[in-house]
């Protein structure tokens, strides 16, 4: 075997190696992924889920995922377009459940808004445009809560009769509800995320997806 051979030899046993080296590399993250997943406690179903929670695709759903979102939080804005992707790929085996976490001055009223939407049956379209356009009135320190009611407005929401329905009492429970809910899941960031009732961490936007999909395959 003359030198080139040996060469050629030699550089097929290293591409082989580092395959065999990458797949091992790749089963050992999903076993320690796995490993991790089945470590972590399963949240109290109770507190993740009211009756009164809004929520997306079927209640018997074999897969549900929970937001603790903030209105007036940018993070929140990003990952809008990514469970709405989730409720795209998955209309049916996946139920997406929104939980309120007002950590920001002015989400209180911003809640207020959307539950007067939902109850006027635009909840969803008031969420979007409230989140597309959320720059312009989720200023920290001094919400122009104005703005916010002008984008529901054009949303198709009834802002005389919004204004009235704001106040309703059991718009003041559900912000109660939630915020003990909260309390109590120690909910320290939004979103948070709790995917059949375990909280993910460290979560991208490609691996929320994922980790949905495997829930799915698995379920």
């Amino acid at each position: 075997m003359n030198r080139r051979n040996l060469l050629i030899g030699a550089s097929s046993l290293g591409l082989s190696a580092f395959a065999g080296g990458t797949i091992i590399l790749n089963r050992r993250r999903a076993a320690e992924a796995e490993a991790v997943a089945a470590a972590t406690p399963i949240a109290d179903q109770a507190l993740l889920v009211r009756e009164y929670s809004p929520s997306f695709g079927p209640a018997d759903a074999p897969v549900t995922l929970v937001e603790f979102f903030d209105p007036s939080c940018e993070a929140c804005r990003a990952y809008h377009p990514v469970v709405q992707e989730i409720r795209r790929q998955f209309p049916t085996q996946v139920r997406v459940v929104l939980r309120y976490t007002v950590f920001h001055e002015g989400s209180d009223e911003a809640v207020r808004i959307l539950e007067a939407a939902r109850m006027q049956d635009k909840f969803e379209p008031v969420l979007d445009a409230l989140l597309e356009q959320q720059p312009g009135w989720a200023v920290h320190g001094s919400p122009e809560m104005d703005v916010a009611w002008e984008i529901a407005g054009a949303a198709g929401l009834d802002l005389e009769k919004a204004e009235t329905d704001q106040f309703f009492p059991g718009i003041t429970g559900i912000l109660n509800q939630d915020a003990a809910d909260v309390e109590a899941l120690a909910i320290r960031q939004t979103p948070t995320f709790f995917l059949n009732g375990k909280r993910l961490e460290n979560f991208s936007a490609d691996s929320l997806i994922a980790d949905v999909r495997f829930a799915v395959e698995n379920s």
